[in-house]
């Protein structure tokens, strides 16, 4: 893996434990000299890895929306940085730079980053790793409600499965190192879309 996207929260929410995690995270990536691709806020969780990441001599990939750019306070010390137009447009370069997926505690914004990258798992556009860092149970509710899409018929099993999870980012990296793509019926063709 050359480069790791990391969807979180633009707020450092109210458990020092998440920033902790996000810190860590940042300093196993440089150790394993794998590159950083994010939102580009230099404000809470998203701050705290890339600073992690750039004090410790890695390199950060920024992507951002230029009607975000002052509000998320984009991080003006990135290795690159790339402004886009939508939010659709930052999650598809974020999606096209990456090699795999890492939800952190986030918003709103968090959640529709790291399902929108699970649908296009859930429809066969790519096999990429794909996991919840599970910092102090936060995204116990969702991989519950996940569940109870696979009990109601909704998510097929095997997606479910797709999602790998750890409290730890040194456990969820080494799932990332052993992960072999998950067999899902074929919704639809690539070419279709």
């Amino acid at each position: 893996m050359k480069r790791i996207a990391v969807f979180c929260g633009a707020y450092e929410g109210n458990d020092p434990r998440f920033v902790a995690a996000a810190r860590t995270l940042g300093q196993i990536l440089v150790s394993r000299d794998i590159g950083l691709v994010y939102g580009g806020g230099s404000t809470g969780i998203m701050g705290a890895i890339a600073n992690e990441v750039l004090k410790n001599g890695g390199k950060v990939t920024g992507v951002i929306p230029e009607k975000l750019f002052k509000r998320e306070v984009a991080h003006r010390g990135v290795t690159e940085f790339i402004p886009t137009t939508s939010m659709h447009e930052r999650k598809s370069i974020i999606y096209n730079m990456s090699d795999a997926f890492i939800g952190l505690p986030g918003g709103l914004g968090t959640m529709d980053e790291m399902f929108e990258v699970l649908t296009w798992a859930q429809l066969g556009l790519h096999q990429k790793p794909y996991g919840f860092l599970n910092v102090a149970g936060y995204f116990d509710h969702i991989l519950k409600f996940v569940d109870h899409a696979v009990d109601c018929g909704f998510v097929f099993p095997n997606c479910r499965d797709m999602i790998m999870r750890d409290a730890t980012p040194e456990g969820l990296l080494k799932q990332f190192a052993t992960y072999q793509p998950v067999q899902l019926p074929h919704l639809i063709d690539e070419a279709d879309l």
